[in-house]
């Protein structure tokens, strides 16, 4: 028997693993979305969306890359794993996820490809769009060179490519790395945290989402995730997780204040 039998769900709702079912539209990601869906309709050339760890930037991007519909947009989404990268890289990677085939060799050739392929994106009437998640990792003046460069980019008085870059609150200095850049951002914006309400919100959705038919928290349990995961969604998906293995193996049916303040200290989220 797993906490799943016992509190007969169907899966499980807290997984920290994106998933669009489990996707949660808060009143701050409803606004991103908007802001990065416009950034792209109207050819904004840069956008940037930052958040803190654990605020919910990738399943973001995520979604917003499920939402370009592929009638209107080309669009690719690239996660940058290392802040070793060059410029080179970031210019293959582009052009591999916007369809140039045998991208080539020498840089002013993968140039031309690159270019010839926004025209030919631009011709059938659709529009380039590359979602970069982790985007603090481009640390270097080259790879910022790189994006101004690719910006500069433009066919009938409109740019061909748009840029939307997720990243920690820190990729706002990288980008200052090259000043014109950096004056180039069409869109900001700053994905908060969950408020209370919302928390609590979040967590009776995945709940639902996961088959739960009944009240496993109580008010006052909502209100100590909260706090203790303050708002940030991959915390509550961590003290969640662990509060429903912990009432399975108490044999709880409700999770209280209580549990959820025991958890948190375990987890280092609260002081003894």
């Amino acid at each position: 028997m797993s906490y799943l039998e016992h509190y007969n769900l169907k899966e499980e709702p807290f997984s920290n693993s994106v998933d669009n079912r489990f996707y949660y539209n808060s009143k701050p990601h409803a606004e991103a979305l908007i802001r990065l869906k416009y950034a792209a309709e109207q050819r904004k050339g840069l956008a940037l969306l930052v958040g803190d760890v654990g605020a919910g930037k990738t399943t973001l991007a995520r979604r917003l890359l499920d939402e370009l519909d592929e009638s209107s947009y080309e669009s690719a989404l690239l996660i940058v794993i290392h802040s070793s990268i060059t410029s080179e890289w970031l210019l293959r990677k582009i052009s591999v996820q916007l369809g140039v085939e045998k991208p080539a060799e020498a840089k002013t050739d993968l140039l031309g490809q690159l270019y010839n392929r926004l025209a030919e994106i631009h011709d059938k009437k659709k529009k380039a769009v590359v979602l970069i998640d982790e985007a603090q990792m481009l640390q270097t003046r080259e790879v910022m060179e790189e994006f101004r460069g690719l910006l500069n980019i433009e066919l009938d008085g409109h740019k061909l490519i748009t840029f939307i870059l997720f990243g920690l609150p820190e990729v706002d200095q990288h980008l200052a790395l090259d000043e014109p850049l950096r004056q180039r951002v069409a869109i900001r914006y700053h994905l908060q945290a969950f408020t209370e309400e919302s928390s609590e919100d979040y967590v009776k959705y995945r709940l639902q989402i996961a088959g739960c038919k009944k009240e496993i928290f109580t008010k006052s349990a909502y209100s100590a995730v909260h706090q203790y995961a303050k708002g940030i969604p991959r915390l509550i998906n961590t003290v969640c997780d662990n509060a429903l293995l912990e009432g399975y193996l108490r044999k709880k049916d409700r999770i209280d204040h209580d549990m959820i303040r025991e958890i948190a200290v375990d987890l280092k989220l609260a002081d003894t």
